[in-house]
């Protein structure tokens, strides 16, 4: 029979937000709150009396690290502590833990504590893309402010000694300064990306991902399957078109760019868009955010890039400006966006996110 006692500790722990199991010196579970059910994708009911090596992935690694904790803290009788544990679920979801384990006095039960530190670590690496970026914004339009004023100059004097020049033949070598000098000039300005939004209207955000599917498929020749995920649900919301079409059309070239040069095998590029609720960029949470997710199965994004494709000049291929991912990350930043790539050999993704509190404007 339980007790009111019992009772009480049960609702203390339903209450708390930290993911808290209760087990057996030999690591079987006895409880989970239900922080640990949504944490760990399971019920009580489910994994009640069962190994909790079985709530993870076996032979991954981490798994049997926690039996190795559960073991030594009863043996040791002293709690043990693992920070930024990563953890793979037995549906093979990976997530990130603070990971405590610390034996009950009376030695009939261990408490594992697991902090999810996904979210946070997520919310830290935003914040750290979207001060980088600003500071390199603002350290490249103070550059490009002390290369455009000498190259008016540079460009003036040309054009006046040009009229001055009464040889034909000379006048190529001014031709050549006043080009060079408008190519330099024109360079700082896509550097520079776009200044302020375009023309800002109500969009269907589908219509946009389907006219990057029709350039992709022509520029292309039907080479590259492109794939269709689409969330139906996802309403109208108040953007620039043309700056959005401009973004997402320079990701989904630089994956068509990558199986091209890859000579990938069955080159794929998939389209896919989602409704986030209650979802966090940098420091503002926002009700509603649609995620356009663009993804490929080439070799993946170089491990020396990874932390850098988003700034300018920085590009993997030869033929490349580095300028493309940096326009897009600008664009997106204009709607309080943000751009996030995940990479690895066979599969790349970038993920960008647009908030949807103007959705109902007029």
């Amino acid at each position: 029979m339980t007790s009111a006692r019992d009772t009480l500790y049960r609702k203390l722990l339903d209450n708390l937000s930290t993911a808290t199991l209760l087990l057996s010196p030999d690591g079987q579970v006895r409880y989970l709150n239900p922080a640990a059910e949504a944490l760990l994708e399971t019920s009580l009911q489910r994994c009640l009396d069962q190994p909790i090596n079985n709530l993870f992935r076996h032979g991954s690694g981490p798994e049997e690290r926690i039996g190795d904790m559960i073991t030594g803290t009863v043996h040791d009788h002293q709690p043990i502590t693992r920070r930024q544990a990563s953890l793979v679920l037995s549906a093979g979801q990976h997530i990130t833990v603070d990971l405590s384990v610390t034996p009950v006095d009376d030695g009939t039960t261990v408490v594992v504590e697991m902090l999810p530190l996904d979210r946070l670590l997520r919310i830290s690496r935003e914040e750290t893309l979207i001060t980088a970026q600003k500071t390199t914004q603002m350290l490249v339009r103070g550059l490009a402010h002390e290369i455009k004023n000498p190259l008016g100059g540079i460009r003036g004097a040309a054009q006046l000694l040009d009229r001055e020049l009464t040889d034909e033949h000379l006048h190529e070598y001014t031709r050549v300064i006043i080009e060079e000098a408008d190519r330099l000039r024109n360079l700082v300005d896509r550097l520079l990306g776009p200044h302020k939004p375009g023309v800002r209207s109500r969009i269907n955000v589908h219509e946009i991902t389907e006219h990057i599917r029709k350039l992709l498929d022509a520029e292309s020749g039907n080479s590259i399957r492109i794939v269709r995920d689409y969330d139906p649900s996802i309403p109208e919301f108040i953007a620039d078109r043309e700056g959005l079409i401009q973004a997402l059309l320079n990701i989904a070239r630089n994956a068509m760019e990558a199986l091209r040069q890859a000579h990938t095998p069955r080159g794929e590029i998939r389209l896919s868009t989602r409704i986030m609720r209650q979802f966090t960029l940098g420091t503002q949470r926002h009700a509603l955010v649609c995620r356009i997710d663009i993804s490929d199965n080439g070799p993946g994004v170089p491990a020396e890039l990874r932390d850098r494709i988003f700034f300018p000049m920085v590009t993997g291929r030869a033929d490349g400006t580095g300028l493309g991912l940096s326009i897009a990350q600008s664009i997106v930043q204009q709607h309080n966006g943000l751009i996030e790539c995940a990479s690895e050999p066979g599969h790349t993704c970038f993920s960008v996110y647009l908030p949807l509190e103007n959705t109902h404007d007029a």
